[in-house]
């Protein structure tokens, strides 16, 4: 058999270094959603967080750009199986860069969420052919967990940096130029996730495609991909424990942790800034503010110390990731690795949203770091996981919907779920019942995903082709 195409050392860190940017980008991109939610929902629907319209329109934007998404990432893995990984990769950064722009410009919450839901179809997409190409071009195992594990750590750090750009934003508003005559940081974040796409777009087109997947399909052995064959007995228990599997650690994220930026504003706390920051604001003036503008100071407030408990949360999401490079080299057996972050995280997550989040802003913050910690990892686990468990003629397919249908189909919709669930749920604010749900639907979220665990298939050591 033809051996592989030969990649220098020198092009494979290069390939490292722009799959981690890719990787940040993902995250930057999906987790802009919750910092710009509340502010998104009230200028351009006129809507009051706690009322059932609100509770509707922050379901849609949760839940239908990851469903649309997975559809169509679900369909971008069996495109890369078909006609390679880094070209698919190329046209998905592309796509959800133009749409990062474009949502900024947005008039109405409809075009709002139609251009978010075509950042996510790009995101989805990436992500499947980031991790297949990684995989097949570091084939010895330790360096291979090595590099997914590290690369994929770079998620966290998008998530930092969207925090940072978000409280950038709020902080100097009105010295960007104004979108249709006003200066709303909500836009601003939105553009941002542009920037970090501009290394990408140059970059990877020069990059070599996967050794693995080209010498397949230059020997005529490329066998075709097909979603059906994930369903055959060979493959079977593996296709629907990770799918599951993968749908909790996105429950968990969409469900709860994110679910943050709209209970910070309900701390007495955040409030009490809030309301001084206005004071201070009409101090400094030597008159009483306009509703307008002391509504436009109380929102930058707020919006700085939600991006706090957003940064917080993404560090803790970082440190998870670390642990989960480093404990992959170490730790045989998948479940055990796995339940080093579910065990502590069905204690934890429940908590922090049961009492901290409808108590004290401090504590809040600390308890999101932990939350952020065992849930994050988690998403890290499956990029170094699925790749194992399918040949390369399967792999982009599999991957595609374990991380599509499992995760952004199935487990986003606990956002969904959150949302409305508030409605029922005790406590005086719309911000406290919201916690109490989060809290409710990361205890069963993590409790069933502890009891997969238990029939989730040990992978192979070697990945085959």
């Amino acid at each position: 058999m033809t051996a592989a195409p030969r990649v220098s050392t020198a092009v494979k860190w290069t390939i490292c270094v722009v799959a981690a940017i890719g990787f940040l980008f993902d995250i930057y991109t999906v987790l802009v959603a919750p910092l710009i939610l509340r502010p998104a929902l009230t200028e351009l629907g006129h809507l009051t967080p706690g009322t059932p319209a609100y509770a509707d329109w922050a379901g849609r934007m949760f839940w239908i750009p990851p469903l649309v998404g997975g559809f169509f990432g679900l369909i971008g893995g069996y495109l890369t199986d078909i006609f390679g990984r880094r070209r698919i990769l190329v046209w998905s950064i592309l796509l959800y860069s133009l749409a990062a722009v474009a949502a900024g410009y947005s008039t109405s919450l409809q075009m709002l969420l139609m251009w978010r839901t075509i950042s996510f179809i790009g995101v989805c997409v990436e992500f499947v052919a980031a991790v297949a190409w990684l995989a097949e071009l570091f084939t010895e195992p330790k360096q291979r967990e090595a590099v997914l594990g590290w690369t994929q750590a770079f998620s966290s750090l998008g998530g930092v940096c969207i925090s940072g750009a978000n409280y950038l934003a709020n902080h100097y508003a009105m010295s960007l130029p104004a979108i249709y005559g006003d200066h709303k940081a909500w836009r601003y974040t939105l553009i941002s996730a542009v920037v970090p796409a501009i290394p990408l777009m140059i970059i990877r087109p020069f990059l070599p495609e996967s050794p693995q997947w080209e010498r397949l399909r230059e020997t005529g052995l490329l066998k075709r991909p097909s979603i059906g064959e994930l369903f055959q007995p060979a493959y079977r228990k593996t296709t629907l424990v990770t799918t599951l599997l993968f749908a909790c650690g996105y429950a968990a994220a969409f469900g709860a942790i994110q679910q943050a930026p709209q209970i910070t504003p309900g701390l007495a706390q955040v409030v009490k800034s809030a309301d001084d920051a206005a004071a201070a604001a009409e101090a400094k003036a030597g008159h009483k503010l306009t509703p307008p503008e002391r509504g436009r100071v109380r929102e930058q407030t707020i919006g700085q110390m939600v991006s706090a408990v957003q940064g917080t949360q993404e560090l803790g999401g970082l440190a998870g990731r670390i642990a989960l490079a480093i404990l992959a080299m170490v730790i045989v057996s998948r479940r055990a690795l796995l339940r080093v972050f579910l065990v502590p995280g069905l204690i934890i997550v429940p908590f922090v949203f049961y009492y901290p989040a409808t108590h004290d802003l401090d504590m809040f913050r600390m308890g999101m770091f932990f939350a952020g910690f065992c849930t994050v990892a988690q998403l890290s686990y499956w990029g170094n996981y699925l790749p194992r468990v399918y040949p390369v003629h399967l792999r982009g397919t599999g991957e595609g919907f374990a991380a599509n249908v499992g995760g952004r189909m199935l487990g986003t919709s606990a956002a969904y779920v959150t949302s409305h669930l508030q409605a029922v749920m005790p406590g005086g604010t719309a911000p406290m019942r919201l916690a109490y749900a989060a809290a409710a639907v990361a205890l069963g979220v993590y409790l069933f995903a502890l009891t997969m665990s238990f029939f989730l298939p040990q992978p192979p050591e070697k990945i085959g082709d």
